[in-house]
């Protein structure tokens, strides 16, 4: 059972309401159904979409059971899940999706934060209870077929065999990248499908002629209750991975979940408002970010206003991905309630991540994590960043502030503890909103080796507890525009002498309780903009 403190009294002072629950797996009916019976063929050759709807509907009809598809090569178009049914894959079963787009027919479905039309998922549940997919067997997408691939994330006799492939060749008008599209349809198709967003035409017929753009996530659940992935390897995606939206009651454990690491909007695991889940020891290494919350985007997300929450990661480990646990930036609808714990992310591009950018709206609170090990990250083991321009990094921000209104993103009340990071270029990124800064982030017992420290600006309410750093660059600790900020126990000198260098005129109120600051390697700068008064030492 997870035990739940919401919301967290950091900043607030209120009192702290204990909410435990638990999360429901399904209810499958001990009926077995052999997919062999209803003509497969698991020679990697032989097309078994018709035996895959035969012994689904079968199943369906009997109430319900468990599937086995044995060891073999078993190729597929894609797979339309019913209630009440487990797809069991057993050891040595490999299910490879069609490569053949016409397999795949347009329905109504959601990516990145909005309702589109989309290409059918390789596998596909709409509104079902009780649905699981389990086993040590393979699930593979088939995604080469129809990713994107930019020549700088391949070697030159990988992009020449991909040229060879066929498909079509983009250069980039602002930055002379290539990007190998698999038709001229897929290429074209990004800037007709906005326009047919932005217009709201959602007409099944009117996306047909971009359909080798659409492509879908691999795994979509939509608006399901009481699901369990558990076993199986998801591979190879022609989008993101493993997509559950809009579900209640979801579990997923012990599956690996892969995709090449240069493969485009190859996310791993995307919640997006769902409720009341939980993930464990699992393993990611993807090409986007590995296991993402998220809440619908922007004005549409506001309005359907359906928050992640009430969500448990633990025992997870994340090689190579953008981020090892994200939330954002399709936030819009809110996320709450969620608990990681003793994850280990090595290589990661970013460790832990939150990202945001005006336009959003939405609320993130009552985030805890704690006891996160990483290796060898990339860029920033922690970041914070609401100026989000679809980079693989973070994105840095002024000091202009913008009128609040409902499309300001709000962060607060998140706690991160225990954390160990061997090795990264940035320990603690912050670029908060002038208008809506970061709000109650405490930060305790951090043991980091990184080029730089703790660069934060615009936050308020910032606790910093038991720091230990060594860093090769810079101050220990660079504060702009922060209010309300506490540093005690601060464990490690700057590289250029200083312990804390505080800049920006909206600074305030920095507590500082280091007694032996100012000593070698711990000095306090403070910039002449700085008013007086806002260091108090104690």
């Amino acid at each position: 059972m997870n035990i739940y403190r919401s919301p967290l009294s950091a900043g607030s002072g209120s009192a702290t309401e204990l909410q435990a629950y638990e999360v429901d797996l399904p209810e499958i009916p001990k009926n077995d159904f052999h997919i062999t019976e209803y003509g497969a063929v698991g020679d990697g050759i032989t097309d078994n979409t018709e035996a895959f709807r035969l012994v689904i509907a079968a199943c369906a009809d009997a109430g319900g059971g468990r599937i086995i598809i044995p060891a073999g090569v078993w190729l597929t178009g894609p797979i339309v899940l019913r209630s009440r049914i487990e797809l069991h894959v057993q050891a040595g079963a490999l299910v490879t999706f069609s490569q053949d787009f016409n397999k795949y027919p347009l329905i109504a479905s959601s990516f990145e934060g909005w309702q589109v039309v989309r290409c059918q998922s390789p596998i596909d549940a709409d509104g079902l209870e009780d649905i699981a997919i389990t086993g040590e067997g393979i699930w593979d997408g088939g995604g080469e077929a129809w990713r994107p691939v930019k020549r700088s994330k391949m070697t030159a006799g990988q992009w020449k065999r991909l040229l060879a492939s066929g498909g079509v060749v983009e250069t980039s008008e602002t930055t002379d990248e290539q990007i190998w599209w698999p038709s001229q349809s897929a290429m074209d198709g990004g800037a007709i499908a906005e326009k047919l967003y932005l217009e709201k035409v959602r007409d099944l017929a009117a996306h047909q002629e971009i359909r080798d753009f659409l492509r879908p996530n691999m795994v979509s659940l939509r608006q399901c209750k009481r699901v369990l992935l558990e076993g199986p390897t998801f591979q190879n995606s022609p989008a993101w991975n493993l997509h559950p939206w809009a579900c209640e009651h979801v579990t997923i454990r012990k599956v690996n979940v892969r995709n090449p690491w240069f493969s485009q909007n190859g996310d791993g695991l995307d919640i997006e408002s769902c409720r009341h889940v939980l993930v464990e020891q699992s393993i990611f290494d993807v090409g986007d970010d590995a296991i993402c919350m998220k809440s619908g985007k922007d004005a549409e997300g506001r309005e359907l206003g359906l928050p992640s929450e009430y969500v448990t990661i633990r025992d997870c480990t994340v090689y190579h991905g953008h981020g090892g646990f994200v939330i954002g930036s399709e936030m819009s609808g809110g996320v709450r309630h969620v608990r990681v714990t003793d994850c280990t992310f090595i290589g990661t591009d970013i460790g832990l991540r939150f990202k945001s950018a005006r336009g959003r709206g939405g609320i993130v609170e009552d985030i805890q994590i704690e006891r996160i090990y990483m290796k060898d990250i990339i860029m920033e083991a922690i970041s914070f960043s609401f100026f989000y321009a679809n980079m693989e990094g973070s994105a840095r921000g002024g000091d202009l502030a913008k009128e609040i209104s409902e499309e300001t993103p709000v962060f607060r009340d998140i706690r991160i503890s225990d954390v160990v990071c061997a090795g990264a270029d940035t320990a603690l990124f912050v670029s908060g909103l002038p208008e809506m800064p970061l709000d109650s982030v405490s930060i305790e017992r951090y043991s980091v080796e990184a080029r730089t420290g703790i660069q934060c600006a615009q936050a308020k309410h910032l606790q910093i507890t038991g720091l230990q750093a060594q860093i090769t660059e810079g101050p220990l600790i660079h504060l702009h525009n922060c209010k309300g900020a506490t540093l005690e126990d601060i464990k490690g000198v700057g590289a250029d002498g200083k312990l804390l260098k505080v800049t920006g005129l909206e600074s305030a109120g920095i507590v500082c309780r280091e007694t032996d600051a100012d000593t070698e390697g711990r000095q306090i700068s403070v910039s002449p903009e700085v008013r007086n008064g806002v260091i108090i030492r104690r």
